[in-house]
């Protein structure tokens, strides 16, 4: 990542818009490249909010709180409290599968308020500017869709399981072909069987997309505008306006860090109890 505009701002943003890539060869069976930035970032992130949690929860005590574990306790009844008031069943599992999703995705969100240009500092620091110029490190896991791809599948799979678990194989597999559309009439009820399913189908396939492409449109969008702001600090005459400019849009994109946190979390946990609900 470059530490300052070269050619161009349009050349400045398509350098930063790279990722670090691991290649893999089709000898070796493998078609695809893999980013290692974002999968860096979200799995360090990831371990940093366990032990987080995990120290602050060894730690506690009944007594007056430290602030940090005020924080920690502030951060699950919030979580708890809106799992309650949406999902009316056993919440032991889904209150700690929300409190994840949303302090790993805001986590992840967070890495946006970072200087655009602190990798390429970094590595023009301690490697040069040759190996600068070279190399590619995006800070936002959010940003790449496949990172929101992944994080929606995996939430698609486990709102599946809870709709096995809720109604059984045969009771879930009943569902996808006899709702919403119900008949009395048993040639009525065949006829519906293929526009039921291909209903079901597309519903639950909206799902991931839903949830894959607002946080990924989002974070990108944010990500571009502190692009276009740093490639614009290029002299003294727009430094000043720049930090403002960059100090206030980083404000307001606080708003949108959570909030997009606020949005998975709560859309992941009205699917797992729309899978819980029978029609």
């Amino acid at each position: 990542m470059a530490s300052e505009p070269q050619g161009g701002l349009t050349e400045y943003i398509q350098h930063h818009l790279n990722h670090m890539t691991v290649n893999f060869s089709a000898d070796h069976f493998w078609f695809w490249n893999l980013r290692a930035d974002s999968i860096i970032i979200s799995f360090v992130l990831g371990a940093a909010f366990c032990l987080w949690f995990w120290l602050f929860a060894r730690k506690a005590t009944s007594g007056v709180p430290s602030k940090g574990q005020a924080l920690v306790e502030l951060a699950i009844e919030f979580v708890d409290t809106q799992v309650k008031d949406t999902f009316h069943g056993d919440r032991r599992t889904v209150t700690p599968l929300a409190l994840s999703i949303f302090m790993w995705v805001f986590l992840m969100n967070a890495m946006d308020l970072l200087p655009v240009d602190l990798a390429g500092w970094l590595v023009h620091t301690f490697a040069g500017d040759e190996v600068a110029h070279h190399t590619y490190f995006r800070m936002v896991p959010t940003a790449d869709i496949n990172t929101t791809v992944g994080l929606s599948v995996a939430v698609l799979f486990i709102v599946i399981g809870h709709g096995i678990k809720a109604k059984g194989g045969f009771g879930f597999g009943k569902e996808l072909l006899t709702a919403p559309f119900h008949a009395n009439n048993p040639i009525a009820k065949l006829v519906l069987v293929i526009p039921n399913f291909l209903l079901n189908v597309v519903e639950t396939l909206s799902k991931p997309v839903s949830l894959a492409m607002r946080l990924f449109g989002n974070m990108y969008g944010g990500e571009l505008v502190f692009m276009l702001i740093a490639g614009l600090m290029v002299s003294w005459i727009s430094f000043v306006p720049g930090v403002v400019f960059n100090t206030a849009w980083a404000i307001f994109h606080i708003l949108i860090i959570a909030l997009q946190a606020f949005i998975f979390m709560m859309l992941t946990i009205v699917y797992i109890a729309t899978a819980r609900e029978h029609h």
